[in-house]
């Protein structure tokens, strides 16, 4: 089945070309089942590149989900056409009345600042206090899981000694886990970050299950024990060239910036990168659709119950 996505909406071509199979209102309108809503709270300020690498992974699954696509109301983006915002977008304020199956909130390039400093701090713990009642699972990506770690668990970040930059080897510690079906032994995904949340500090929760972790990246899957948070550290759903640019993007800058670990061929960035993480990508996301919403979510969605929150340690 197709991930259900506006005509107007760019990722709409660009997924057609990739024979990613995308559905327009109409046609899904006639098909007798009840398409999951999945909310995607994007706080890139590459709003339209991030929206793509999700719906490219929401869209290879065998289930019909309508996305919305949803921006903080208390900070206006300055990297993304008012136009498109206006058009695709919508505000928290929109849609607080309204349930989902499913809700994933994307990373943001904050990790330099204090929580308490971030300009839609409040609004996105109000946010993510909504999600306890009126979504199924939510997904947190990256910065956003460091986030739900201190809102919900107290949990800190702490400020790596250099930034974790590259595509890097991971190994699998939950064997039976549903997240990890088909999930290889030792697995491959990118990470951009300068601050971990680090996995002795998950492991002492008693409401955390450490799911997957790396020797040079440290913690990168978690999960509540109702499998209602899961919590991403790194970016499965990256691009081929995305840490490409994000590297020139720094050198551009002037930034000390070391060259992307495990991706480039000989660690020589004229060279294509070596794309070795997307089988699992792919997975990650089909296995939460269809193991934490699909299977799990009420038929009436207002029948989503609350999500209860085990802060022992």
């Amino acid at each position: 089945m197709p991930v259900r996505i506006p005509s107007t909406l760019p990722a709409r071509s660009i997924l057609t070309g990739e024979n990613i199979f995308v559905m327009g209102n109409t046609r899904a309108e006639t098909q007798d089942i009840r398409p999951l809503q999945v909310a995607i709270l994007n706080l890139m300020p590459t709003k339209i590149k991030t929206e793509t690498q999700l719906l490219r992974l929401l869209g290879n699954s065998a289930l019909q989900v309508e996305i919305t696509l949803l921006q903080t109301a208390t900070y206006q983006p300055t990297h993304t056409a008012a136009d498109h915002l206006l058009k695709h977008y919508q505000t928290w304020d929109d849609v607080r009345s309204q349930k989902f199956d499913g809700l994933v909130i994307t990373g943001a390039p904050l990790g330099h600042l204090a929580y308490e400093q971030i300009e839609y701090w409040d609004e996105l713990c109000a946010i993510m206090d909504w999600a306890e009642t009126n979504v199924y699972a939510t997904l947190y990506i990256c910065w956003a899981a460091h986030a739900a770690f201190y809102y919900h668990y107290g949990l800190s970040t702490r400020k790596n000694q250099k930034k974790v930059f590259g595509v890097y080897e991971h190994r699998v510690l939950a064997r039976n886990e549903k997240l990890l079906r088909g999930f290889d032994d030792v697995f491959y995904a990118p990470h951009s970050r300068h601050a971990s949340v680090w996995a002795d500090d998950i492991r002492r929760v008693n409401d955390l299950k450490l799911l997957a972790e790396s020797d040079q990246a440290g913690a990168y899957l978690a999960t509540s024990k109702d499998g209602r948070k899961i919590f991403v550290m790194g970016h499965s759903e990256y691009d081929p060239l995305t840490l490409k640019e994000e590297y020139e993007r720094d050198i551009a800058k002037g930034l000390n910036i070391e060259i992307p670990g495990n991706y480039f061929p000989q660690d020589d960035p004229t060279k294509p990168p070596e794309v070795r993480w997307r089988g699992h990508a792919n997975l990650l996301y089909a296995n939460w659709l269809n193991y934490y919403v699909y299977q799990v979510t009420p038929y009436n969605i207002a029948d989503i119950p609350t999500a209860s929150t085990d802060t022992d340690f």
